[in-house]
């Protein structure tokens, strides 16, 4: 897609023949195109840069040799994972540069359908950012799961067609497509000439080839180097994902030492919001980047020039004659925190914070708080899974930093195994139907942690103890989120609630601001590890285990999920 014409106004700034509303004096502009720091002056006209050097202008400022490097755009997100709502999270990452996203709401999707995507474009229209959406391909991501919605082909069309969404958002359900079934590869093809975004753990050989041949073009999943590099090599945009339970940033940059920044771009794609006030959102991944080694003008092509590139983003990415001025800029690079961020010209940022009156509030309407659909909730017995004495059981592995699972075979009453329980309830339509099995890694040694985020479904997720009064602690979790609309809860083996997050907004995000809702994730965190939760982000990976559509193992509600047979499977192993 080709940039918009200048109007004659912005023309007749560019020639000098009228002054500039803005000029940058005194800074280094990065050009992604020459891979070089220029030192000049650029001049700023109704939003957009018109030129370099020096014009008149009705402000001057003098950066003193500052950095000016274009707004960096996140590759692909999901807002619902900050657990914030637009505008908040707007004010979260605008200080931090980011001045444009490609989202992909199949989270809120999920829950609502049509409706809770536009609700999300209708908010994001009045703020300080180009929120560009994709249209959520895989609503639910498989038929293992039961969502409040099911989108298909053609409404991944109305919601390009109508509703202004740039693509196709990441095709999950890969087995789908590599086996051609009819529907998914329609959902491709009505992208006509927009992108279509993948989505394909572990995707390789002649698998991946059927992939790409189907129309997929991109991939934020890679967690080995070796992937990674086939992937590129037949011309797939690979998309480097640092999140806060997925980080793979350090594994896969080597392929931009050896090969450079081409076809390769960073995400963030599932942060929650105490990594974004702790790390940072883009310019973390920038920062981590140029940490391993990548040159600073490389890891910023993989923010700006790169991701915009591909979205068809066609007026971001640069500073050039012509571009929306969103502008970052630097007194120094260490760090990569920006001193000030303008967008579309507009000084919106300064020292880390958004300026008074950059922003107006755009709350979610009412009716998104309505979601949690219990009747009947499940009893403590219904929560219970029995096992076999001396049978083992197919338990879901979790490790560390990683959404990919292992397939174990275990015996859930052997001490010694470190199981707990795993439970999925349905939540959107009030069939009752609950999902039981078992999961390792944990750590969880009594009472019980649930939430209602649960990708991509959203259903009710949550982890009890493997002993006696585990289904009785988990009940009570249920029972509370229930009460509170949505959210996050740990409850204590005598069933008392240590801590909770409510996320009221389809049960997916706060309507709080992120400081706080951060500061309630951490203590969600400490009362779980009060439980022996060993790992770093439980209630992310947490959220993980119904997603059954990366391997190896995945829960729903209607039961275990072998991803790699693509097939549901019993909990208990026959002997």
């Amino acid at each position: 897609m080709a940039r918009r014409p200048a109007s004659p106004h912005v023309l007749s700034v560019a020639r000098g023949d009228e002054p500039a509303d803005l000029l940058i004096k005194g800074g280094r502009i990065l050009s992604p195109a020459s891979k070089e720091w220029i030192t000049t002056d650029l001049a700023i006209v109704d939003g957009v840069v018109a030129g370099w050097g020096t014009r008149d202008a009705h402000e001057v400022i003098d950066v003193d040799g500052a950095a000016l490097v274009a707004g960096f755009v996140d590759a692909h997100m999901h807002l619902e994972s900050t657990k914030l709502w637009v505008d908040e999270f707007v004010a979260t990452v605008v200080p931090l540069g980011t001045t444009a996203v490609a989202a992909d709401p199949h989270e809120i999707a999920n829950v609502f359908g049509i409706p809770g995507v536009k609700a999300v474009i209708d908010a994001a229209a009045k703020l300080p950012i180009t929120f560009g959406v994709t249209a959520s391909s895989c609503v639910p991501a498989s038929p293992f799961e039961s969502a409040g919605a099911d989108l298909n082909h053609e409404d991944v069309l109305e919601l390009m067609d109508r509703h202004g969404a740039i693509g196709v958002a990441e095709v999950m359900n890969f087995p789908g497509v590599i086996n051609g079934d009819p529907e998914m590869l329609a959902r491709i093809a009505v992208a006509g000439s927009r992108r279509v975004d993948g989505h394909a753990p572990g995707v390789r050989g002649m698998m991946l080839d059927a992939y790409l041949a189907a129309g997929v073009e991109s991939d934020h999943e890679c967690t080995v180097l070796e992937e990674a590099e086939e992937k590129r090599a037949k011309g797939m945009w690979v998309f480097i994902r640092q999140g806060s339970a997925s980080q793979n940033l350090l594994d896969l940059i080597p392929m931009v030492l050896t090969n450079g920044t081409t076809h390769v771009a960073l995400c963030s794609d599932d942060r929650e919001p105490d990594t974004l006030l702790s790390a940072g959102h883009v310019n973390d991944c920038v920062n981590l980047a140029i940490g391993a080694g990548v040159s600073e003008i490389d890891a910023f092509i993989m923010a700006t020039q790169n991701p915009a590139e591909y979205h068809g983003f066609s007026e971001l990415g640069e500073l050039g004659p012509g571009y929306q001025a969103d502008v970052q800029i630097y007194d120094t690079l260490a760090g990569v925190r920006p001193a000030a961020v303008y967008q579309r010209g507009r000084l919106v940022a300064a020292k880390g914070s958004m300026v008074p009156g950059a922003m107006e509030r755009s709350p979610a309407p009412g009716w998104m708080r309505e979601s949690i659909h219990l009747q009947p909730a499940p009893s403590a017995d219904a929560l219970d899974l029995a096992v076999t004495p001396g049978c083992k059981a197919r338990v879901i592995g979790i490790e560390d930093g990683s959404l990919t699972t292992l397939s174990l075979e275990l015996d859930p009453k052997d001490a010694g195994s470190k199981v707990a329980r795993l439970g999925v309830v349905e939540r959107h339509k009030k069939t009752g139907r609950v999902g039981l099995g078992w999961v390792s890694g944990f750590g969880l040694e009594r009472g019980a942690f649930a939430s209602t985020v649960g990708h991509d479904a959203h259903n009710i997720m949550v982890v009890g103890s493997a002993m006696d009064h585990g289904p009785a602690a988990m009940k009570v979790a249920i029972d509370r989120l229930h009460d509170l609309g949505g959210g996050q809860v740990v409850v204590d083996e005598n069933g008392q609630i240590l801590e909770e997050l409510p996320l009221p907004i389809g049960g997916l995000m706060s309507d709080r601001p992120a400081e706080e809702v951060g500061e309630h994730l951490e203590r969600l965190v400490v009362a779980a590890q009060q439980l022996g939760v060993k790992i770093r982000a439980p209630f992310m990976h947490l959220s993980f285990l119904g997603l059954s559509v990366i391997p190896e193992l995945r829960l729903t509600d209607k039961g275990l999920v072998d991803v790699g047979k693509f097939e549901l499977v019993d909990v208990e192993i026959s002997q």
